[in-house]
This record gives C-alpha cells, structure tokens and sequence, in this order.
C-alpha cells in the first residue's frame, strides 16, 4: 500500500505519528485524539526509531499541512492550492476529497506552520536531501498561481530555519525550484561560487548526485510518490553542471 493509501485509509500511522502531524491526521479522519497521551510524547519526538514507512507518512503529512499554512500566507485561499497538491504528486482516484479534509483542518488548525515544520525537521532530522525535497515541493506549489508572494517566500524561508537551512541554503532550492531558474546561478545550485577550482566543481556534483539519487531519498523517507520532486532537484543539478562545463570549456 503507497503512502496515499494509508492517509485515505485514515486509521494507519497517525496514532504512531504522534505531535501536531498525528492530531492533525486524526482529525480529519473523524477520531479524537486523547491530548494527555499525546503530551507524554513530544512532537517530533524518535523514541520507538520511526521507520521509512512511518517517515514517508509523516512527509506527506506535513507537506499537506504546511501548504495549507502557505495558502494563507498571500491572504487569498483558494482550491488551487488543494489542486496543486496534484500537479506536484499525483492523488490516486477518490483520495482528492480526504486529502482536502487534512488541508482544511491545517488551515483552520490553531497550530501554527512552526508546530508543524518542528515535528517533521525532528523526525527527518540529518535527512538533509528529503527536507530539501520537502521545501522543493512547497516552493512548487506556492509557484502555482504565477506568482511568489513575498510572504510566501517570508514562511518558505523560515520553515528552511526550523530546519536547519539559512537563506542561502534556501535561495539554492528556490533557483532550482522556480519556474524561471533558466537564469540561475550554476555554481549556487551547486552551493558554490564561481572561484571554484574544477576539481571542487567536479566533487560538489558527485556529491550531490550521490546525496539525491531517488533510491537514497526514498530510502530516507521521501515517498515514491513525491519521486517527481526528487528527479526535479536532479535535473536542475545536472543542468547547472552541464553549463559550468560549457562556460569552462570541460569535457
């Protein structure tokens, strides 16, 4: 069963998720969760060693709760944001109206983005290619509308914070994740400057090739169904190498 099937089943893994993301889940599929039992274990909290499983459950979770929180942020909610939940992962037929359910409880949640982006930064904590995965794909849903608001971009930066990322780190993934990153910096996508020696070129692109080949994030507890935002992050990698290379005259 994908990760979708557990969150339209509604009765798998929230309860082991525990924290705001599991409340949050619950909630929407009708259940109360007992908030004294809850207390007992901090959001975020790695006491039981969550497994890939239960680290893609909680992905998909927070993705959906953290782009209910962006759609605030510009002030108009709209169904595009639910719609593009779609155009980043596709929802399996008969998921759209639950998925929306967790949508809606996020955004009227009292819970703010921070309870949200915590929880997941601890479980995926030194996962640093699934939580940049994680900012990709609200970085690509706030950019359904055409436009990138500057509270959108204010929220996206400090979730980076929370987990871990300055806003350098962050700018990195927005020229990867824009939809006008053609005129990005390569050596930025490739956290670097263009003083780089060829060699340290050549390692930074092995590296991250390494770090973000789909089978060693979805090992990490990127969801196979979020697979289009891994392969995205990858081709504006080999991308901005292919024109360090031609700018460089390197084979």
């Amino acid at each position: 069963m994908g990760v979708w099937g557990k969150i339209i089943g509604g009765t798998v893994g929230f309860f082991a998720l525990g924290g705001p993301l599991g409340a949050l889940m619950g909630m929407a599929a009708g259940h109360i969760i007992d908030r004294t039992v809850a207390s007992r274990r901090p959001a975020g909290t790695r006491q039981d060693a969550p497994d890939t499983e239960s680290l893609q459950l909680a992905f998909t979770v927070a993705v959906i709760a953290l782009a209910a929180k962006l759609a605030k942020a510009d002030g108009r909610v709209t169904r595009d944001e639910v719609e593009a939940l779609k155009r980043v992962v596709p929802i399996p037929e008969g998921g759209t109206a639950h998925v929306a359910r967790i949508f809606d409880e996020a955004k009227a949640s009292a819970d703010g983005y921070e309870s949200y982006a915590r929880q997941i930064a601890t479980l995926l904590h030194g996962r640093v290619a699934v939580l940049e995965d994680l900012l990709g794909a609200l970085l690509m849903i706030a950019h359904v509308d055409g436009t990138y608001h500057p509270s959108e971009r204010a929220m996206i930066i400090d979730i980076g914070r929370i987990f871990g990322f300055s806003q350098a780190d962050v700018k990195r993934l927005e020229d990867m994740f824009t939809p006008t990153a053609a005129g990005s910096d390569p050596y930025e996508v490739l956290g670097l400057t263009s003083g780089a020696s060829d060699a340290e070129v050549k390692a930074a692109y092995r590296r991250l090739l390494r770090e973000n080949h789909p089978d060693s994030v979805i090992a990490q507890g990127l969801p196979e169904e979020f697979i289009e935002v891994a392969n995205r992050k990858m081709a504006e990698i080999n991308a901005a190498h292919d024109r360090i290379k031609a700018q460089r005259g390197l084979t």
